[in-house]
């Protein structure tokens, strides 16, 4: 009896599933959302939903048995596509449906991005699945096609690279008034600088109040230069323009560098200071030159904000695939509220009336470069007791060979020209900055200067006289600096001769522009003395080399 009864409900189930299959046939055919178009083995339409007609514009009776899919499609894209499956294929592929087909004929699922073109002409983009049609013995009676309108997406993806392009846009303007404005103000201090090095170190030798001052000048701009720096450096950060150039970093190596800067700072405060040995060798992933900024940075604040006759520690540990580099001090510490501003710009934690100088930045570029390099930065500190700073990077190995390479510093050099004076031209068209280059080669008896005021000039004197080395100013009026360098460069008769660029313009993108393009060494303004000479000495020795190996 049970048995009997269950049959009409086994058969009330089928009759359900049967109906509410179709009921999702009819739903799927009817939809206005989606175009479905199905094709006979050739390619003709056979069947053209309401959802086609919408967006086409066509009614399923001007189209079933008369046009293929191909035909409201763009022509170009479809013969675009017939091109890619021939090269992708190795073999010939038509443009038309046979393009469109192809894949979906050969069991792959296939989904495309084409054009369609409407009855009124307009056009809109869409997706389009493709799928054959097969009957039990597995032969092809047809293709099916599935699209939507994807007007929408490209829409969003197309004001998302407009937004792109104007944000990058701003960007590029922001970089070029910051490495215009870095440049206007480093031209004036380089001339207050300049002097007061030449004050300095002249003849006769300053009194006592005049060493006092000039030491006040000397304090003041190279402050003003130290903000300078930064802002440029925490502004092209933040427009995402800085370069990075993430390599193995030996740690001894940026140590013994950052030790030597700080070291003469720390002495004269009485504060002592210990480096770690490195027994094995350690390397980071980083960027060496910021990674050695850095480390300065953090050095420089606990020397600068440490107690009388205190102390710096660094040390250095694994902690899992991290290195930690730690800084500790026996400075008066922070407290709590204090460590919560610690990142913020221009904020001093109250130190603006202390007897230290600062900009209140240093710490955030500090932060940004390490985190740009996939670093991590931290501090913990003990108000009256000092504090912490601790940065990480991922460990890594030495670069290939580096344990072969030895690295012992070269004398320095030593130009002998036969008792002659070497020829310099500096093109430069700021008074200021001839008179100050002027008067440091004039110290030099071995050295002498000729001068242009512009680049069309420079050209013409380098030509007629062939000086061993010449200094470059970037921003000439009239030609640049660069578009000089490099007509010199093409010029055989003055292709040789070895071209510093001494320039305001201190953004990293200059430099290596100025660099590729194929200037021999950059110096930036305003001038440090020791560097400059030693930049021009490397010059003439290799002007001198080359002489040497001309043939006669």
């Amino acid at each position: 009896m049970n048995q009997k009864s269950a049959w009409p409900l086994v058969a009330d189930d089928a009759a359900l599933v049967l109906l509410k299959a179709g009921a999702l046939q009819n739903a799927i055919l009817t939809s206005a959302n989606f175009s479905i178009i199905a094709t006979d083995e050739k390619g003709i339409i056979q069947l053209f939903n309401v959802g086609a007609e919408r967006m086409l514009g066509y009614s399923a009776d001007e189209v079933v048995n008369c046009i293929s899919p191909s035909d409201i499609h763009d022509p170009d894209e479809v013969a675009e596509r017939a091109a890619a499956l021939t090269l992708e294929l190795g073999t010939p592929i038509a443009p038309g449906f046979e393009a469109l087909a192809f894949k979906a004929s050969r069991e792959i699922e296939d989904i495309y991005e084409l054009t369609y073109i409407c009855k009124d002409a307009s056009r809109f983009p869409a997706i389009v699945s493709i799928t054959a049609l097969r009957d039990d013995p597995g032969n092809i009676i047809g293709y099916l096609l599935i699209g939507t309108d994807n007007s929408a997406r490209k829409r969003v993806e197309r004001e998302l690279n407009e937004a792109m392009a104007a944000a990058e846009k701003a960007n590029r303007a922001k970089s070029e008034f910051l490495s215009s404005m870095s440049h206007e103000l480093r031209t004036p201090l380089n001339a207050i600088l300049g002097f007061a090095q030449l004050l300095e170190s002249g003849s006769p030798t300053p009194t006592v109040t005049q060493r006092r001052n000039i030491d006040q000048i000397l304090k003041a701009g190279w402050y003003l230069l130290e903000l300078i720096n930064e802002v440029l450096d925490l502004a092209l950060i933040e427009s995402g323009t800085v370069s990075l150039s993430n390599e193995p970093v030996s740690l001894a190596e940026v140590m013994t560098e950052c030790r030597a800067m700080i070291e003469p700072q720390a002495r004269s405060r009485g504060i002592g200071m210990t480096f770690p040995q490195f027994d094995i060798p350690r390397y980071v992933s980083a960027d060496r030159t910021r990674v050695k900024q850095v480390l300065i940075n953090l050095l420089s604040n606990s020397v600068k904000y440490n107690r009388p006759n205190g102390s710096v520690s660094v040390e250095v540990a694994l902690v899992r695939s991290m290195v930690r580099i730690s800084v500790r001090d026996t400075g008066v510490g922070l407290t709590p509220a204090e460590l919560g501003q610690l990142f913020q710009p221009f904020n001093r934690l109250g130190k603006e009336g202390g007897a230290e100088e600062g900009t209140g930045i240093g710490l955030v570029v500090t932060k940004r470069l390490v985190d740009l390099m996939d670093g991590s930065i931290g501090v913990e500190s003990i108000v009256d007791k000092g504090s912490v700073f601790w940065i990480e990077f991922k460990a890594t190995v030495a670069p290939l060979l580096a344990a072969a390479i030895a690295t012992t510093a070269l004398p320095p050099p030593a130009v002998d020209n036969g008792g002659k004076r070497h020829t310099l031209l500096y093109v430069e068209d700021n008074p200021a900055n001839l008179e100050l280059v002027g008067q440091l080669i004039a110290r030099r008896s071995d050295l002498y200067m000729h001068s242009a005021a512009d680049a069309k000039l420079g050209i013409e004197f380098a030509r007629a006289a062939l000086p061993e080395v010449i200094l470059m100013d970037i921003n000439l009026p009239g030609m640049g600096g660069i578009e000089a360098m490099k007509i010199l460069r093409d010029d055989p008769a003055t292709a040789h001769i070895p071209i510093i660029a001494l320039s305001a313009n201190a953004v990293p993108r200059d430099i290596e522009r100025a660099m590729e393009a194929g200037f021999f060494n950059y110096i930036t303004k305003p001038i440090v003395v020791a560097t400059f000479m030693e930049a021009l000495d490397v010059a003439l020795l290799h002007a001198k080399s080359v002489a040497q190996n001309e043939p006669a």
